[in-house]
């Protein structure tokens, strides 16, 4: 890949607290279109990489680039999905109304309705599928159908880049699929970048284009098959860890916390 294809650049990148090194020397480039899977244990520097990717984060060393430019805090040309945290019963928005934060939320002054601005929330709720329930209380739907409008919210730039953060996080399987699945159709369709932070790779393991695992200060890239395997998560972590691949899934035993991808479906 060319400087010039890469949405996302990082080179020479170094972030640490204190004394402790979360990762250096790291190099990575992604293409449009390419799904970038970013696993690693807790405290690893997962989501520190995200806060960097969205400048609310400075590196150590080294630079960050999007379409060429250096990273910059509120660039629109990039989507945010946090972690799922289900919104309380008492919440006072509608499913519309948190979608609509996406398009008109970042503008100063209370909120104006605009024909256009409507207009394109629908679009945005038609996308993700979510027409039955836009206009329920969000404190009232599911976690699938919360995360299913925080996607439609982070799509309302129409971004280049769209980074998730452990988007599938207590969400049954049936949903699980069905959110990844708009990421995948997301970045198919417009060949929008996708950096995804997940701690079970198994839901996403068929859509990933290449993985990026932290832990140690250290990292490796590369795809599913040359970095999900023993010996490569063996040095990784400095001590004996075995990969089993069974049914289609992905399963990591040793004696660290590789909680991040070792789950079994029931």
């Amino acid at each position: 890949m060319t400087s010039e294809a890469a949405i996302l650049e990082i080179e020479g990148g170094a972030l640490g607290f204190g004394d402790r090194n979360l990762w250096r020397d790291l190099d990575l480039r992604v293409a449009p279109g390419e799904f970038l899977a970013v696993l690693g244990p807790n405290g690893s520097g997962k989501t520190s990489l995200l806060r960097t990717i969205l400048g609310m984060q400075s590196l150590d060393a080294g630079t960050a680039r999007l379409l060429g430019e250096p990273i910059r805090g509120g660039d629109r040309r990039i989507g945010y999905v946090p972690q799922q945290k289900i919104l309380p019963a008492g919440t006072p928005l509608r499913g519309r109304d948190l979608v609509a934060l996406g398009v008109d939320g970042h503008r100063f002054g209370p909120p104006v309705s605009r024909a256009a601005d409507r207009a394109r929330v629908a679009e945005l709720i038609a996308a993700v599928g979510a027409e039955s329930y836009a206009d329920r209380a969000v404190g009232q739907l599911s976690g699938g159908e919360q995360q299913r409008l925080r996607i439609a919210q982070a799509l309302a730039a129409d971004p280049v880049l769209l980074l998730c953060d452990e988007p599938l996080l207590s969400l049954d399987l049936q949903n699980q699929r069905g959110v990844a699945e708009l990421i995948d159709r997301r970045r198919r369709e417009h060949d929008t970048a996708v950096v995804f932070v997940t701690h079970d790779v198994n839901p996403v393991l068929d859509l990933v284009d290449r993985v990026l695992y932290l832990a140690n200060g250290r990292f490796r890239e590369g795809t599913p098959d040359e970095v999900l395997r023993s010996d490569v998560l063996t040095d990784l972590y400095g001590t004996p860890v075995e990969v089993i691949r069974t049914g289609g899934r992905v399963i990591v035993v040793g004696g660290l916390d590789h909680a991040h991808h070792e789950h079994v479906a029931p």
